[in-house]
């Protein structure tokens, strides 16, 4: 008589199968850096994982636009309390209810990526600001609140994180197009300067596609300076210090991305480059500090 086969229950599906490997390394900005207070970086480093999960489920192409809502509404119900099926949002609402933190931000984000589920192309700036205002205001304002700082200066952080996201989409236009037919770069840009959204298959820009890519560069480069008294009105040196970082990388891309084409040429800036960049910024917002305190 053969022994009875002990049935094994299927491990359940979390939004953490679908990780794409992606690290905070591997972004722009420094992500819970050590210039974070050691005590803050645990609640920031689960809000980024969480983050990143939702992110990556709603690029996955092997998910269908229904399987990636049903596991982003998992991860919004495990971070609200209403189960426990998704161990990122079990994690990180238990890491906002011991710093009395709001978990709108998160949700916020989560309201993004079902956007990108949904929707694969931007008529126009004022769409892809909106787009932003889920995507990449909530980061900033998130990181100010985990500081205590005040929300007057949330408008300043909203211009960076809006300028941060579009960086992004210009970088990655061609990838965007060809593993998602997503398409950030607005409609209305590419017809004032005659370009198509087809030109972003080929290995290297048009002179139409190129220019409304400038074009884009250029407008989000205001963006960054609209928030670049950020550092200095923060009141935490160190999350001013981030700041000052985040900003400089950023407005490198930029500016990588006014002078070269992100289909054929590196708008990137390397580990190196990062790193004497943080390092310049870091010490230049501390010299600042102690040049106004003096004065």
């Amino acid at each position: 008589m053969s022994a009875a086969v002990k049935q094994v229950d299927p491990a359940p599906v979390t939004a953490e199968g679908f990780r794409s490997g992606k690290s905070g390394s591997d972004e722009n900005f420094p992500v819970a850096s050590l210039l974070i207070a050691a005590p803050l970086r645990p609640v920031i480093l689960a809000f980024y994982d969480f983050v990143r999960a939702g992110d990556d489920v709603a690029d996955h192409p092997g998910l269908a636009p229904a399987q990636k809502h049903a596991l982003l509404d998992q991860l919004d119900h495990s971070l609200i309390g209403l189960s426990d099926a998704e161990p990122l949002g079990v994690r990180l609402r238990a890491k906002l209810k011991q710093r009395g933190l709001t978990d709108r931000h998160a949700r916020d984000l989560l309201d993004a990526f079902r956007r990108d589920v949904d929707k694969n192309r931007t008529a126009n700036w004022d769409e892809l600001i909106d787009y932003c205002r889920l995507s990449a205001m909530p980061v900033g304002r998130f990181l100010l609140d985990v500081h205590g700082e005040s929300r007057d200066l949330w408008p300043a952080s909203d211009a960076i994180c809006a300028a941060l996201q579009i960086n992004n989409h210009l970088q990655d236009c061609a990838k965007d197009f060809a593993a998602l037919d997503r398409v950030y770069v607005p409609h209305d840009a590419l017809d004032a300067a005659g370009a198509r959204v087809e030109d972003m298959a080929a290995a290297k820009a048009t002179p139409q596609l190129r220019a409304c890519l400038r074009n884009l560069a250029l407008r989000n480069r205001a963006l960054l300076e609209e928030g670049q008294s950020l550092p200095r009105a923060i009141k935490d040196l160190r999350l001013g210090m981030e700041i000052a970082v985040i900003l400089r990388h950023a407005f490198r891309i930029a500016d990588l991305l006014i002078a070269r084409d992100p289909l054929s040429e590196n708008v990137k800036l390397s580990k190196s480059e990062m790193a004497l960049g943080a390092m310049a910024a870091a010490v230049g917002e501390v010299f600042s500090r102690m040049t106004r305190r003096a004065t």
